[in-house]
């Protein structure tokens, strides 16, 4: 199948061509003619499938009639809610991009960056709205955004969304929108969380399933190194002098963790930048931007900030922490290895990182080599470590010692 069978108009296909797709992924061939048709979905595709322009180009052609409308006089159509600003700016590029040769107006709006600016675009009229769930009630109530001409409502990393904690948000907004408009809801991984979101606010959806979650990337060599806790910065140091070498993103569990080893590297040569959720918005979009553009060539990040960003040429992933929730391994060795392009994982586990290690291998159906070969090897019968608080000095129950010296009584 070619874009030119999904019975896509001149001025979108000629916008596509010139991106260089001529053939459309999987989840594109099977969702963009039940968009078309105004069926409600459920799609599960991980990032890296194209699933942004699975969703762009069927609501750009249902909306191409309606294109000339004064720019006052536009309302917002077609509603894309993200749950990163990263992923937001990403998605309304793309929009961007595909509708370049129509008169389509696109906007976008998150937290992290002045609301005024935002207020004004809006206020000029648009057709296309990406937004954060905050950011768009925050406007909403500000009576900025109004949402009753709303036709298409996309959830995009329903799952990200749900783990971050925005599920009254969403059906907040779902329920601000007509009813009878059309729910497509993008997840990467199912989990209870999300087929239940699906029950309440889709009506007879059509379930999309493109590569099941538990599929890693043929292409992606996986290795896994047994390492003491305190070790693992010494590893990962020699792993970059001798082993791995390109472009390598780096992903630690908390936003402390991310800033020590961001200044570890910094402090022994390597060009390096981060991203976490504490960073501003603009800093992080610069950082991106420098790692694109090859100015530094190691990123370190958390989940959360690299979820869903569309980086190419990824020669390597070190999961320096691993993660406590399986689905997320797929999601980052999945960011290397990318259209037909081989890449390796490395992941570093201590005593207490064992379990995440069986749970992983289940997901992924495959066990994943270990490599034995490095200076600091964790011994096998090492205890994963407890942290106790230190506690009271004080037996419980008995008087101090200030308390127990005679003390005049009032009575």
């Amino acid at each position: 199948m070619k874009f030119k069978d999904l019975a896509l108009n001149k001025p979108i296909l000629k916008a596509v061509l010139e991106k260089g797709y001529n053939t459309p992924t999987l989840v594109q061939a099977q969702t963009i003619p039940l968009i078309l048709k105004r069926k409600n979905i459920i799609a599960s595709a991980q990032t890296g499938t194209g699933k942004t322009a699975a969703f762009a180009l069927p609501i750009l052609q249902l909306l191409f009639d309606r294109q000339d409308a004064s720019k006052k006089g536009k309302k917002i159509r077609a509603l894309i809610v993200s749950p990163t600003r990263e992923l937001a700016i990403q998605i309304e590029e793309s929009f961007k991009t595909y509708s370049r040769y129509t008169n389509l107006r696109t906007a976008v709006v998150h937290g992290g960056a002045s609301i005024d600016p935002q207020k004004e675009v809006l206020k000029k009229g648009v057709d296309i709205l990406v937004a954060t769930p905050g950011r768009l009630l925050d406007l909403h109530k500000q009576d900025c955004i109004h949402l009753d001409f709303i036709e298409t409502l996309v959830l995009d990393e329903a799952d990200l969304m749900l783990d971050m904690g925005f599920i009254d948000d969403i059906k907040k907004i779902e329920r601000l929108c007509p009813s009878n408009k059309q729910v497509l809801l993008f997840s990467a991984t199912m989990p209870y969380k999300v087929v239940e979101l699906a029950k309440t606010i889709l009506k007879d959806a059509i379930k999309v399933e493109v590569a099941p979650t538990s599929s890693t990337v043929k292409s992606v060599v996986q290795r896994l190194y047994y390492v003491p806790k305190p070790k693992k910065i010494e590893l990962c140091l020699h792993l970059l002098r001798n082993t791995i070498k390109g472009n390598i993103i780096i992903f630690r569990r908390t936003k402390y963790g991310v800033d020590k080893l961001e200044k570890t590297l910094l402090d022994n040569n390597y060009k390096v930048d981060s991203i976490h959720g504490d960073k501003t918005q603009s800093l992080r979009q610069e950082s991106l931007q420098k790692f694109k553009n090859k100015e530094v060539n190691i990123l370190i990040a958390t989940d959360v900030a690299a979820r869903g960003i569309d980086i190419k040429n990824v020669d390597a992933v070190i999961n320096f922490d691993l993660p406590n929730v399986s689905e997320t391994y797929v999601h980052r060795i999945g960011r290397t290895g990318r259209a037909g392009s081989s890449g390796s994982a490395h992941s570093f586990c201590s005593a207490d990182e064992k379990d995440y290690v069986i749970s992983i291998e289940k997901l992924i159906n495959k066990h994943i080599d270990v490599e034995d070969e490095h200076p600091y090897p964790l011994d096998p019968k090492a205890k994963p470590e407890v942290h106790k608080s230190p506690g009271s000095k004080y037996k419980k129950g008995r008087k101090s010692i200030a308390s127990k010296k005679k003390k005049k009584r009032w009575y």
